[in-house]
């Protein structure tokens, strides 16, 4: 299998780690012009052109990390990542959904302002909202934590590797959980994992690197996705003027619906 991604994506994050725990082969690329919204050739793969994208081979090419998620599951259904009990699995998908629309874009703002450079003069403020709504939503994945130490259910599984990318770039970020919290000791758990481990380490390896991306983001080079969520975030920490800068300048994308017509 050949997985289209980029170390910092939590989306991709979270399938490596599924991948790693079981023990499938995979080989990674990053797709030539990633953030540009730009290739009509990896428009094939991912019409919204974001990763991830998982090539299961020739014929079938895989996009939406929960898409992914669920086919690698269900085409390799050991170790069992999804718990049996249906309400137990139904927990699952609500800790991804959570992490993967509201948490995602809180820490999407916070490289917008660290790495691509937006909106220096309000920079503080949208940080200080960051860290407000990162404190809340780490406090309800706290809730979340069964007697078990785990968020899956009695083992590691996929509420907990759908979860730790973004606790972890939180931290990045600089707003890790609560010292001596139960959050903290999850993530030492879920760190301790060779999967996460090593997942972790590739995401934390581009933060060097990424401190360029904002003379990329002023080339034109870069076009940065506000979709969804994201827009949502920018818009209610007080940021609608960023959009409206970055529309000016062209340097924001939205989905395009031609991609999808190859």
């Amino acid at each position: 299998m050949l997985l289209y991604d980029h170390p910092f994506s939590p989306y991709g994050q979270k399938v490596r780690i599924m991948l790693r725990e079981k023990g499938l082969a995979f080989t990674q690329a990053m797709p030539p012009g990633v953030g540009s919204g730009e290739g009509d050739d990896y428009a094939r793969h991912n019409p919204r052109m974001e990763v991830p994208a998982l090539v299961v081979d020739d014929n079938a090419t895989l996009y939406d990390s929960t898409v992914i998620l669920e086919y690698i599951e269900d085409a390799h259904p050991l170790p069992a990542m999804r718990p049996a009990d249906p309400l137990q699995r139904a927990r699952c998908r609500l800790i991804e959904e959570v992490c993967d629309t509201h948490y995602e874009a809180i820490n999407w703002g916070l490289g917008e302002i660290r790495f691509f450079g937006r909106a220096p003069d309000k920079a503080e403020a949208l940080r200080a909202s960051a860290g407000r709504e990162t404190a809340q939503l780490q406090n309800w994945l706290e809730a979340q934590i069964q007697d078990s130490g785990w968020l899956t259910g009695p083992d590691f599984g996929w509420g907990d590797l759908c979860a730790a990318p973004y606790v972890m770039m939180s931290g990045l970020f600089g707003f890790p959980p609560r010292s001596g919290s139960r959050l903290e000791a999850w993530l030492e758990r879920v760190r301790a994992r060779p999967s996460v481990a090593e997942t972790f380490a590739e995401a934390e390896a581009q933060v060097e690197p990424m401190a360029q991306v904002a003379a990329f983001l002023e080339a034109g080079l870069f076009k940065r996705q506000y979709r969804d969520h994201r827009l949502e975030w920018m818009i209610r920490a007080g940021g609608l003027d960023v959009v409206l800068d970055g529309i000016a300048k062209d340097n924001v994308r939205f989905t395009d619906l031609g991609k999808f017509a190859g």
